[in-house]
């Protein structure tokens, strides 16, 4: 009895130890991911004797200002004692940087003058990535764009699918577009309108950007599973270090791209299914029908669903506005009813997977605003929502052992929040 009492407790105290370890793994991968990074400090150094430290020049008053609807530059510049002509030296200065007669409303315009009231330089937030920097000088105005300084931290999240992906990602106080980056990710394998059912899950180790300690944009998603009816995807991110190319794979370092999408439209709710005997809405007759609908409202984007070549777009009888696209391994795509093309879209354009190619209408015979998406084989129609599409390009094999250590510490991560609270509810 007291040898088996010693071995309850030494695994007991096996349980405790490794339940510790996984805790204070995770609350170190999450204690650093919320710390800002920091700029390198910078060693002080001494002045030698005798020699005169210059004043500081006092800082510079600053301005913003968030351009209204119909404002012009003159608008803009005119209260800070700027002449017309001024403005048009200014404008003629920086044109070829930027044209200023195109501010856009709703962006921020900055204004720096010192102490004198004399403005001295002035900044045009062109999005959030880069701003546009004019500084002035004894030959007048120098301008730049510059890109905009920001820190990352690195967060993670999780959650269950209750309704939708975009609410289940709101409700961890994250935004919309975190979601939308999240299915493009999964979208070859996950339709995540159709797909989706109430207790699939995800989790997320991802980049958030902050300027001025304000959140701006979200960076890469580092890793992701997300749990689909009852099977897991992961997906890793690696970066290859000589070409600088980025790509999401498997645990084995297969791609997670394929040859097609899932879906041509994000978020679309199917209507009519592939058949070979359906009753026709409008002719009241039965008859094969070769594609899929997706019900969405007008003007939602259309997206190619692999690379190809346009080699149709125009009005094609019922079919209304088509565009059709030709890909490799002999496979052929249409788009009907639609409402209007995207810029650049014509015969002989190439496209890539996931390029916008078209907006939903209802052109042609049609009783509502939908996509008729079909794909041909070596001439024939497929179902597109049944036909098994190929991986493209798996890992390159010399970058195989550096990913699987990548691969194997983002899984851990991944993995740390469900192995400690699963051990904290079953106790020891």
């Amino acid at each position: 009895m007291e040898v088996r009492i010693k071995i309850l407790e030494r695994k007991a105290l096996r349980r405790t130890l490794l339940l510790l370890l996984i805790f204070l793994l995770f609350a170190a991968f999450l204690i650093l991911s919320f710390v800002q990074k920091q700029e390198p400090a910078v060693e002080e150094k001494s002045e030698p004797p005798g020699v005169t430290i210059p004043e500081t020049p006092p800082p510079l008053d600053e301005r913003r200002i968030i351009i209204n609807k119909g404002a012009t530059l003159s608008d803009i510049l005119t209260p800070f004692r700027f002449t017309p002509l001024e403005i048009q030296d200014l404008s003629e200065d920086v044109r070829p940087v930027y044209n200023l007669a195109k501010i856009k409303a709703g962006q921020e315009f900055r204004i720096f003058s010192n102490q004198d009231q004399e403005v001295v330089s002035l900044e045009y937030v062109l999005d959030k990535e880069k701003i546009l920097h004019i500084q002035k000088n004894e030959m007048g105005y120098h301008a730049e764009i510059k890109k905009i300084p920001y820190k990352i931290k690195v967060r993670m999240i999780w959650g269950i699918i209750e309704d939708n992906l975009i609410l289940a990602v709101t409700r961890e106080n994250e935004k919309d577009s975190l979601a939308l980056a999240l299915a493009e990710i999964f979208a070859w394998d996950i339709d995540f309108y159709t797909d989706l059912r109430v207790g699939d899950s995800f989790r997320i180790i991802f980049e958030k950007k902050y300027t001025e300690d304000k959140f701006s944009a979200y960076g890469n998603i580092l890793a992701a599973e997300f749990t689909n009816q009852g099977q897991s995807y992961q997906a890793y991110r690696y970066t290859y270090p000589d070409t600088g190319e980025a790509d999401y794979f498997d645990r084995e370092g297969n791609s997670l791209r394929k040859e097609f999408l899932k879906s041509p439209i994000k978020f679309a709710r199917i209507t009519s299914r592939f058949s070979l005997r359906r009753r026709h809405p409008i002719r009241k007759v039965y008859r094969p029908h070769y594609g899929v609908d997706y019900a969405a409202r007008p003007g939602t984007p259309v997206q190619a669903t692999a690379d190809g070549t346009v080699t149709f777009v125009g009005w094609n009888g019922g079919a209304g506005r088509l565009i059709r696209i030709r890909h490799q391994n002999a496979y052929e795509t249409m788009y009907l009813h639609l409402r209007s093309y995207a810029e650049g879209i014509k015969k002989g354009a190439k496209v890539q997977g996931g390029q916008v190619i078209g907006y939903v209408g209802t052109s042609g015979e049609s009783t509502g605003p939908h996509l008729d998406y079909r794909i041909k084989h070596r001439g024939s129609y497929i179902n597109p929502l049944a036909w098994r599409f190929r991986p493209v390009t798996p890992l390159r094999e010399e970058f195989s052992e550096e990913f699987k250590v990548l691969a194997e510490t983002y899984a851990f991560l991944l993995e740390a929040p469900l192995i400690l609270f699963s051990k904290l509810a079953l106790g020891p």
